[in-house]
Protein backbone atom coordinates (compact mmCIF):
# COMPACT_ATOMS: atom_id res chain seq x y z
CA UNK A 1 0.00 0.00 0.00
CA UNK A 2 0.76 3.59 -0.61
CA UNK A 3 1.63 6.27 2.17
CA UNK A 4 -0.84 8.15 1.29
CA UNK A 5 -3.30 5.55 2.00
CA UNK A 6 -2.22 4.81 5.92
CA UNK A 7 -2.87 8.64 6.73
CA UNK A 8 -5.33 9.10 9.78
CA UNK A 9 -8.01 9.96 7.54
CA UNK A 10 -7.95 6.91 5.57
CA UNK A 11 -8.26 4.77 9.30
CA UNK A 12 -11.02 6.57 10.18
CA UNK A 13 -13.76 4.60 11.06
CA UNK A 14 -17.55 4.96 12.51
CA UNK A 15 -19.60 8.60 12.42
CA UNK A 16 -16.01 9.75 11.26
CA UNK A 17 -15.19 7.66 8.84
CA UNK A 18 -14.72 9.11 5.18
CA UNK A 19 -17.70 8.15 2.52
CA UNK A 20 -16.67 6.22 0.21
CA UNK A 21 -18.18 4.03 -2.56
CA UNK A 22 -16.67 0.73 -3.80
CA UNK A 23 -13.67 1.44 -1.59
CA UNK A 24 -13.14 4.62 -3.45
CA UNK A 25 -13.59 7.91 -1.78
CA UNK A 26 -16.42 10.23 -2.85
CA UNK A 27 -16.12 13.56 -3.01
CA UNK A 28 -19.42 15.28 -4.60
CA UNK A 29 -17.81 19.12 -4.94
CA UNK A 30 -14.44 20.44 -5.61
CA UNK A 31 -14.39 21.99 -2.89
CA UNK A 32 -14.69 18.85 -1.13
CA UNK A 33 -11.72 17.26 -2.15
CA UNK A 34 -9.83 20.13 -1.63
CA UNK A 35 -11.02 21.14 2.20
CA UNK A 36 -9.63 17.52 2.39
CA UNK A 37 -6.65 17.96 1.24
CA UNK A 38 -5.93 20.83 2.83
CA UNK A 39 -6.70 19.29 6.37
CA UNK A 40 -4.22 16.06 5.72
CA UNK A 41 -1.64 18.19 4.56
CA UNK A 42 -1.72 20.68 7.27
CA UNK A 43 -1.60 17.67 9.51
CA UNK A 44 1.58 15.98 7.71
CA UNK A 45 3.01 19.44 7.75
CA UNK A 46 2.87 19.53 11.65
CA UNK A 47 0.25 21.93 12.56
CA UNK A 48 -1.86 19.59 14.28
CA UNK A 49 -2.33 16.39 15.47
CA UNK A 50 -5.06 14.12 13.62
CA UNK A 51 -6.99 13.02 16.92
CA UNK A 52 -7.57 16.75 17.65
CA UNK A 53 -9.35 17.44 14.51
CA UNK A 54 -11.18 13.74 14.24
CA UNK A 55 -12.47 14.66 17.77
CA UNK A 56 -13.66 17.92 16.43
CA UNK A 57 -15.25 16.01 13.57
CA UNK A 58 -16.97 13.55 15.64
CA UNK A 59 -18.33 16.30 18.01
CA UNK A 60 -19.65 18.18 14.85
CA UNK A 61 -21.10 15.37 13.63
CA UNK A 62 -22.87 14.64 16.39
CA UNK A 63 -24.60 17.85 16.13
CA UNK A 64 -25.43 18.37 13.35
CA UNK A 65 -26.05 14.81 11.92
CA UNK A 66 -28.00 15.35 9.20
CA UNK A 67 -26.02 18.01 6.85
CA UNK A 68 -23.68 17.26 4.46
CA UNK A 69 -20.46 15.25 5.71
CA UNK A 70 -17.68 17.79 4.20
CA UNK A 71 -20.27 20.66 5.49
CA UNK A 72 -19.04 19.17 9.30
CA UNK A 73 -15.65 18.68 8.07
CA UNK A 74 -15.12 22.39 7.18
CA UNK A 75 -16.52 23.33 10.42
CA UNK A 76 -14.31 21.49 12.16
CA UNK A 77 -11.44 22.48 10.65
CA UNK A 78 -12.15 26.09 10.82
CA UNK A 79 -12.44 25.60 14.47
CA UNK A 80 -9.44 24.46 14.46
CA UNK A 81 -7.79 26.72 12.47
CA UNK A 82 -9.21 29.22 14.66
CA UNK A 83 -7.70 27.70 17.99
CA UNK A 84 -4.46 26.79 16.60
CA UNK A 85 -4.38 30.35 15.90
CA UNK A 86 -3.94 29.74 12.42
CA UNK A 87 -6.23 32.22 10.61
CA UNK A 88 -9.04 33.88 13.10
CA UNK A 89 -12.70 34.27 12.41
CA UNK A 90 -12.50 37.16 10.69
CA UNK A 91 -10.14 35.86 8.16
CA UNK A 92 -11.86 32.67 7.47
CA UNK A 93 -15.57 34.76 6.90
CA UNK A 94 -13.67 37.40 4.53
CA UNK A 95 -12.11 34.59 2.58
CA UNK A 96 -15.07 32.59 1.90
CA UNK A 97 -16.49 35.86 1.08
CA UNK A 98 -14.08 36.38 -1.61
CA UNK A 99 -14.76 32.83 -3.06
CA UNK A 100 -18.58 33.17 -2.74
CA UNK A 101 -18.14 36.59 -5.13
CA UNK A 102 -15.92 34.56 -7.23
CA UNK A 103 -13.14 37.08 -6.65
CA UNK A 104 -10.57 34.34 -5.40
CA UNK A 105 -9.27 32.05 -7.97
CA UNK A 106 -10.98 28.52 -6.57
CA UNK A 107 -7.47 27.24 -7.58
CA UNK A 108 -5.56 29.52 -4.78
Amino acid sequence: MSGRSQTPAARMEGAAALPRRNGELIFEAPWQSRIFGATVAMHEAGLFEWPEFQGHLIEEIAQQDTEDYYQRWLVAFERLLVERGLLDRDEIERRAGEYRRLERDLLD
